[in-house]
């Protein structure tokens, strides 16, 4: 055993019923306290950012085409899907491409009306998103030849109209001409994503019902959707397809269609930084405190090895062995209970959420490797750096002076 450990075990004792054993057993606490609520933290905002990221981009797509003239009416303009089109958008990073368009329109019952969007789509729709959304009944299957009247509901919609699946609903639209129209549906499913801005507008129909309203003939969409490929960055795919497409189109990613939700959640990583910082700083001075009490509590034995020959490089390693040794049990146990409360959560959803706020029912946890080595690397260093202040007093102490009043 070497002598820096040896002493290091004396001097550093948890067993003892003295100050210093007090103040460590308090430093180790703390410092698990501290990792805990960090890698808490971490976890729920990167789990929050990633399940409402995938709602939204589940819900409009990653990137959207659609008229450059756009207006902010929800009436849209159309503009030819056709071959000359698909071929532009025959990307590498391209996954696939869902022509679809918007109709706003009153959704009626005997006792409410309620002002609604319907959302058509064909029969090659990619319907995997609304399926695990699904709370009754099931996706409707379009066709091309045949114009379906089967819709998919929200159930924000399907509670304030009293409606279930089976059930006919009447919807009435305006048109140019400033006189209404009515088209009866069925309710085919119904749907909750926990994004309120989309369920209580959204109604799913058959892409033919809205070109036969607007009298658009087959190949003219309101916009189109563009599903990208799992490695594809967004915002560089978006530059390569607005510079693709004819002039009188424009490309918008699911960011710039929702920003206001992307900007909340880039506020929660504001949110991380200042409990990372606060958690840093004060498990940071329990840890000098700690090895503050301990030196000036050996003073004495700091001036016999001093009076010894040992220097005060010699020293001060005996303390920061001991002190390290303290803080990995302490990052340890840390990490033990973080990861465990996260895992309970993740597994369990004990702590429920309001969706209407906070667009999810629950919390969301979501644990990283590279997350949870890079918190404790750095943590790690910085606090071992800390504990080099309290250690420069050991330079400071004069063995015949520290000897003599013991």
């Amino acid at each position: 055993m070497k002598a820096t450990r040896f002493i290091s075990s004396r001097i550093f004792s948890l067993s003892k019923e003295n100050l210093s054993s007090i103040v460590m057993k308090i430093a180790i606490v703390s410092i698990a306290l501290g990792i805990s609520i960090m890698l808490i933290s971490i976890a729920v905002v990167v789990g929050f950012k990633n399940q409402i990221k995938n709602k939204v981009v589940g819900f409009v797509s990653p990137i959207q085409i659609q008229v450059l003239n756009q207006n902010e009416s929800i009436e849209e303009t159309p503009f030819i899907y056709d071959s000359l089109l698909k071929s532009r958008l025959e990307l590498p990073f391209v996954k696939s491409i869902y022509p679809t368009a918007n109709k706003a329109g009153l959704i009626k019952t005997e006792n409410d009306i309620h002002g609604v969007i319907l959302k058509g789509v064909d029969k090659d729709y990619d319907w995997r998103y609304i399926e695990n959304n699904l709370i009754s009944g099931k996706v409707p299957q379009y066709t091309e030849n045949e114009r379906s009247n089967n819709v998919v509901i929200s159930k924000v919609i399907a509670e304030k109209m009293l409606l279930d699946e089976g059930d006919e609903v009447r919807l009435w639209f305006v048109g140019e001409d400033m006189k209404t129209r009515g088209r009866k549906f069925v309710v085919e499913g119904i749907y909750e994503t926990g994004l309120t801005e989309c369920d209580e507008r959204f109604i799913y129909c058959d892409l033919s019902q809205i070109r036969r309203l607007n009298g658009w003939d087959d190949n003219l969409v309101g916009h189109l959707e563009i599903q990208l490929v799992d490695d594809a960055d967004v915002d560089e795919a978006n530059s390569v397809i607005y510079y693709k497409i004819p002039t009188n189109l424009v490309s918008y990613t699911a960011r710039e269609l929702y920003p206001q939700i992307f900007d909340w959640l880039d506020l929660q990583d504001m949110n991380v930084v200042i409990i990372i910082v606060l958690m840093l700083f004060v498990a940071g001075i329990t840890i000098i405190s700690m090895l503050l009490i301990i030196v000036l509590e050996r003073t004495s034995t700091i001036g016999i090895l001093k009076s010894m020959g040992a220097n005060n490089a010699f020293v001060r390693n005996i303390f920061m062995q001991r002190s390290c040794r303290i803080l990995l049990i302490g990052m340890m146990a840390g990490n033990i209970f973080g990861i465990g409360l996260c895992l309970i959560q993740k597994y369990t959803d004990i702590i429920k959420l309001s969706a209407e706020s906070y667009y999810l029912s629950s919390v969301p946890i979501e644990l990283n490797l590279s997350n949870i080595i890079l918190l404790n690397v750095g943590t790690f260093v910085l606090w071992v750096l800390m504990m080099l202040i309290p250690t420069m007093v050991i330079n400071n102490i004069n063995p015949s002076k520290s000897i003599r009043f013991e």
